[in-house]
């Protein structure tokens, strides 16, 4: 079973004779140094580069390349040896990219000889650093283990190699990137982007659709073909509002699966049959490109909302096209004092109203026969997707069991525009989390808000809270994901009651100031020894009380019971926990927290901010349509909540992990 890595944690090697494959989406040099007990090189002999690719044990590329694939053999390493550290650097090659935050996030797997992945890591989260350490294999009492490193370096190779002790590193960083200059004739670059799918019969691309920028510079620009990762933008604060983010890093977030960018995945089976000639195919669950059925299936949505958003704007852009050109023939025609005689300027309105009607019946027409075909695909789609993807109303989730891995994205809600409000999206954003999560519980220019009463906004907004938590409990596996709860006055007890009964939170939720600075020590504590202990390399030497699973924070109410110092630790959780596994999710009104002025923007711009109730502030990043969100709900009466937080908490007791 592969180990999906995240910074600072280390996974047993199972075997001695590896590959290391890296993928990213720009030609990258490959390297690796050898290190004694303390992670000291000894010299240039130690390291493996394109200038020198074979060490014993070891054999690295001898050219950049997009896609790498190193050899290791730890039983050939010498006795001195006790760690062998992956080097990822851009070349200085003349108009290629300087910083690893404008390319897409490597991905590093440990593989088998045939192939079997053992543990991957996804190096997000690198802004103005130009090389990385990105994994190392080291030696722990006789065996073999991966750790996750992910250490930048802005100073480039040198500043990486001058960091494990190497003398004359800008020298022999010069020249690695000489070697590499003489070989880039025959480096491997990424491939364009494919769509093995052709035209989608859907698309309505003969009306100028708008093309999603290369790097989105604030949301996720998904794309039919590869895995992309969320919709939107929000229209109230121009923040990026689902997918993944970096944390607090800085420069533009590439959404695109990172194990996709170099290598065009699969395309989907043939399994259904052809269609007939002048109507479209049958649609199929599963009919995008993917290396799984649930990375199918993640892409086939993705691709269902690109196609919403585009068919729908082409219809809006031909309505407008008639309105302004029957306009401009209603002016030309009555700018003519003589047509104003008789019956010449009713016959020129009639004319043209007559052509506005039809553009707009014709315009209605593709939109229609676009709707019909995404509803149809929706049918299909909707009843196949996993419990992660899957709405609390589906079938699945009483089938429910508690997974061995985290799938690669959870369902938060659904979108949807005024031209078919059945028509429903899901709204996916990606796993680990690496952004907090904001529910409006304040009055919103929505309607369905404003028929809302305060109290009841209030109420929605944390059991919407509670029901995301479950969601994520539920798909990660057992021990693997915490939660904590901050209620400073106690006045969410009804609505954290599944939480609190089922036994599945990390201590009773906190109250008072006192139950609020000890949570917020706690997790300020374990964002500061894990990030020093990424940056010292040694994460396995962690307090043996810390707990390393993933950390989620429920705030209600914030930001009654804060004062200045809760205030600033919180902050800090938001910017710097992402990074080390630690998440928040706060429900709160904006306007409540004016009073700290402008001091908590930052926090509100960082979270992706949702609501109890429906309202549109979602913006898609090719057109800047006004999604409506709509939260998940549970059907009335069901009990299809308490029943999948009874199991996480019995795979607890009784120790089932991965």
């Amino acid at each position: 079973m592969t180990a999906e890595l995240v910074r600072g944690q280390n996974h047993t090697l199972p075997q001695t004779r590896l590959e290391i494959r890296v993928s990213a989406g720009t030609p990258v040099v490959a390297g690796a140094t050898l290190g004694d007990e303390r992670g000291t090189v000894h010299g240039i002999e130690w390291i493996a580069h394109p200038g020198s690719p074979q060490l014993p044990g070891l054999e690295v590329s001898k050219q950049a390349a997009a896609d790498h694939r190193l050899a290791v053999d730890l039983d050939a390493m010498p006795a001195a040896v006790h760690r062998v550290t992956v080097l990822l650097a851009l070349p200085m090659e003349a108009g290629g990219p300087v910083r690893f935050g404008a390319v897409a996030a490597p991905f590093v797997a440990v593989t088998g000889l045939d192939g079997t992945e053992i543990a991957t890591f996804t190096l997000t989260g690198l802004d103005a650093e130009s090389a990385v350490a990105a994994l190392e294999l080291y030696r722990r009492q006789g065996d073999w283990k991966v750790r996750a490193v992910g250490q930048g370096y802005a100073g480039g190779l040198a500043a990486m190699l001058a960091d494990q002790g190497v003398t004359a590193a800008a020298e022999l960083a010069r020249s690695i990137h000489e070697a590499v200059a003489r070989g880039m004739a025959r480096s491997v670059a990424p491939p364009p982007p494919r769509t093995p799918e052709g035209d989608r019969v859907r698309h309505t691309a003969a009306i100028g659709d708008p093309a999603p920028p290369a790097t989105p510079p604030a949301g996720p620009t998904p794309s039919r073909p590869t895995a992309a990762t969320g919709p939107a933008t929000d229209s109230t604060a121009g923040t990026p509002t689902a997918g993944p983010s970096a944390g607090p890093a800085t420069g533009p977030i590439n959404y695109a699966h990172p194990r996709r960018q170099a290598t065009a995945p699969p395309p989907p089976p043939p399994s259904a049959p052809p269609a007939e000639p002048g109507r479209p195919a049958q649609p199929v669950a599963g009919d995008a490109t993917g290396w799984s059925m649930e990375e199918r299936l993640y892409n086939q949505v993705w691709g269902m909302f690109e196609d919403l958003a585009r068919t729908t704007a082409a219809y809006r852009s031909a309505v407008d096209f008639a309105e302004s050109r029957m306009d401009q023939e209603l002016d030309r025609a009555l700018s003519d004092p003589r047509s104003r005689v008789g019956g010449a300027g009713d016959r020129a309105r009639e004319e043209a109203r007559t052509k506005r009607d039809q553009l707009t019946e014709r315009a209605r027409e593709a939109l229609d026969r676009d709707l019909a075909q995404l509803a149809a695909e929706s049918a299909v789609v909707e009843p196949a997707l996993p419990a992660a993807f899957a709405g609390w109303d589906n079938p699945v989730w009483h089938a429910y069991r508690v997974p061995m891995e985290i799938p690669m994205a959870l369902r938060i809600g659904d979108l949807h525009l005024p031209e078919n409000p059945d028509l429903r999206i899901p709204l996916l954003v990606r796993l680990p989390l690496e952004r907090g999560i904001w529910i409006d519980s304040g009055r919103t220019a929505s309607e369905a808000a404003a028929l809302t009463d305060t109290d009841r906004l209030r109420r929605l907004a944390m059991d919407n809270a509670v029901a995301h938590a479950a969601r994520l409990l539920a798909v990660y596996p057992a021990g693997e994901f915490s939660v904590h709860v901050i209620d400073p006055a106690g006045s969410a007890a009804a609505a954290l009651a599944p939480l609190v009964n089922s036994g599945v939170l990390a201590g009773p939720p906190a109250a008072g100031a006192g139950g609020v600075a000890s949570v917020l020590a706690h997790l300020t504590r374990r964002v500061d020894l894990v990030q020093m202990a990424i940056r010292a390399g040694a994460a396995d030497s962690l307090p043996p009380d810390l707990d390393t699973a993933e950390q989620l924070l429920i705030v209600n109410d914030f930001p009654h019971g804060f004062d200045d110092r809760a205030v600033t630790q919180l902050r800090y959780l938001a910017d710097e926990g992402p990074s080390v596994g630690v998440h928040l999710l706060m429900v709160a009104d904006r306007e409540d927290a004016s009073a700290y002025g402008p001091v908590l923007d930052p926090l509100w711009r960082s979270l992706l901010r949702i609501t109890p109730v429906a309202d549109e502030h979602l913006a898609d990043p090719w057109v800047g349509h006004a999604w409506t969100y709509e939260p998940l709900r549970t059907p009335p009466g069901s009990q299809v909540l308490e029943q999948v937080l009874a199991q996480v908490a019995a795979a607890r007791r009784t120790g089932r992990r991965p």
